[in-house]
């Protein structure tokens, strides 16, 4: 190796990734210490190898194609307190302490309330409704909301 060289990754750690068809892995970011899911992002081999030495945690850019360290422009830097690989090997779990927005668009996190209707059905067959997910209101076949009991909103 040449004193220019960098490292590879890990061949062990290497050997435990399922990389998708353009070689990256999914990298879920999880502030470290209230377990608040911030983002995801997308790794090469490069980009983990760079987040498990740095201590910051870098992705590979899909849409600019080239590799970027979190709060390097923006300040809102993501220091790296643990990485684990999933069961399967297809996703990282990445713990920070993040500094300011992860989300590009300024918010805390990606996942700041677009949340989405969750269709489910009564799984005992007992027709009470009682095994909606979430407690939620349930929601017809055809996409309409299906009143509680005792609800006159109709």
């Amino acid at each position: 190796m040449t004193p220019d060289a960098t490292p590879a990754l890990d061949p062990a750690v290497a050997k435990r990734l399922k990389r998708d068809a353009n070689g990256l892995v999914a990298a879920i970011v999880q502030q470290h210490d209230t377990r608040e899911v911030l983002m995801l992002g997308w790794m090469d081999d490069e980009a983990l190898r760079r987040t498990l030495t740095e201590g910051r945690v870098t992705f590979w850019s899909r849409s600019r194609g080239e590799y970027w360290r979190k709060g390097d422009t923006s300040g809102h830097v993501q220091h790296v307190k643990g990485v684990a690989l999933d069961c399967d090997g297809d996703a990282l779990l990445v713990q920070v302490d993040q500094v300011g927005a992860a989300c590009h668009t300024g918010s805390r996190t990606c996942f700041d309330g677009r949340d989405l209707p969750v269709v489910t059905h009564d799984a005992a067959g007992d027709g009470d409704g009682d095994d909606v997910a979430g407690g939620g209101d349930e929601v017809a076949r055809n996409g309409d909301e299906v009143p509680a009991e005792g609800d006159t909103r109709g």
